[in-house]
């Protein structure tokens, strides 16, 4: 039976003015976003009673819009991890595996190639995890309703549109809402290795990260990895009337398109910008621009409607920095694979063209074991030892490459 939920004083007058000419349904939106930033939630911490609370919400959402359950036990996905938020102090390899969980559903349009739309769903829980940016976080609860709330109320919109338009469109599309993003892309990293569709019938990706705080005045959108394919930038530009757009090529970021685009898929991004809440337990429902919101996902709707038209896409590859950081005074231009389990090392999921790492012959899937005379442990130990050199220094680059050890000569 799907849990009806019902909220008083933050369906603000003026939040709700949907009509039934009106493709995204604006109360839905408000509510979904609402329940999974509530204080009931905790935070949904990767892993935690709340998460999974939050993801069978997600799942009788889709069960009540009949979309077919495409996990590995209904709905869900679940997949095992190792996370300290003291890793330092601690053996990755002596650490109990935990689990966390994907809700993935299917709307089965008899198609050759399937569209996937996504949005991770954990957050910062109570502070535990080391991802907080409040000065003093362990015990509080951070909601997430930006972060990312918003995005899987997006996601949820558009699988609600796309099932009831009475349309039938020449791609199949895949719902997925990620779990252990804030971690570091553990559920789309953990997905991707073991998909429950065929990756190569994958058309494109969308991913909805943080897309509940459209400034009003500049009309500022993000969208990252048009790049990835020749078409992407013609097809918005040619669908935007309203949006002051800032594109970025790349198709590498801090957010779960990435591990579609290590392998080989056409990915966007839509994010409304940084804010002053992020990370912190201020991010709030209250704060939510919901009509901002509900005009990003019209124009993602017209988007994905005229793309539909069109055979599927080419896959580019783009420049990219190193975990999208720009604070670091030099790059390698390599991906880290952020859900590496092994006790020691880093390995790397990508390598950009061009950039040092690339030039070295450094490949994916080394295991960096040694910056220069640093032990590199893990990616916070690989991002500390980053931060020891300048442009133009000459180091050394200790790695594990199948069963061989090598050290690769290396200029920034």
């Amino acid at each position: 039976m799907i849990k009806k939920i019902f909220f008083s004083g933050l369906m603000l007058a003026g939040i709700i003015n949907a009509t039934a000419q009106q493709r995204v349904p604006m109360d839905q939106i408000v509510r979904v976003a609402s329940y999974l930033s509530s204080d009931e939630l905790n935070g949904r911490g990767t892993g935690t009673t709340e998460e999974k609370k939050a993801a069978k919400f997600i799942a009788e959402q889709f069960e009540a819009m009949h979309l077919k359950p495409k996990g590995r036990k209904g709905y869900f996905y679940d997949f095992s991890y190792k996370h300290d938020a003291n890793i330092h102090d601690t053996i990755k390899a002596n650490l109990k595996p935990k689990i966390g969980r994907n809700v993935v559903a299917f709307l089965d349009n008899g198609a050759e190639n399937t569209i996937v739309i996504g949005a991770h769903y954990d957050h910062c829980g109570l502070g535990l995890d080391g991802n907080s940016l409040d000065a003093n976080p362990k015990g509080k609860i951070h909601n997430g309703a930006d972060d990312n709330a918003s995005g899987v109320a997006g996601v949820l919109a558009l699988a609600h549109y796309l099932s009831t338009n009475g349309f039938k469109e020449k791609n199949n599309f895949l719902f997925i809402t990620f779990s252990g993003e804030e971690l570091g892309l553990l559920g789309s990293k953990k997905w991707c290795e073991q998909p429950s569709i065929p990756l190569e019938k994958i058309n494109y990706m969308i991913n909805l990260d943080m897309i509940g705080r459209l400034n009003e005045s500049t009309k500022k959108l993000l969208v990252y990895g048009v790049g990835t394919s020749d078409i992407f930038k013609e097809t918005i530009d040619k669908n935007n009337a309203y949006f002051s757009i800032k594109y970025d090529s790349a198709g590498v970021g801090p957010s779960d398109h990435t591990s579609f685009y290590l392998k080989d898929i056409p990915v966007l991004h839509f994010f409304t910008g940084q804010h002053g809440d992020y990370h912190k337990p201020t991010d709030d429902a209250d704060k939510i621009n919901f009509n901002g919101e509900e005009k990003i996902l019209e124009l993602i709707i017209d988007i994905l409607n005229d793309l539909d038209t069109k055979p599927k896409l080419n896959f580019y590859k783009t420049k990219s920095v190193d975990m999208g950081n720009s604070s670091f005074k030099v790059t390698m231009g390599i991906m880290p694979d952020y859900a590496f389990d092994e006790s020691l090392g880093m390995r790397i999921d990508g390598v950009t063209d061009g950039k040092p790492a690339s030039k070295s012959g450094i490949q994916k899937g080394d295991i960096i074991i040694k910056l220069g005379t640093y032990k590199v442990d893990n990616v916070q130990d690989y991002t500390k030892a980053l931060g020891h050199f300048n442009k133009g220094d000459k180091t050394t680059v200790t790695l594990k490459r199948k069963s061989d050890i090598k050290t690769i000569n290396i200029q920034f």
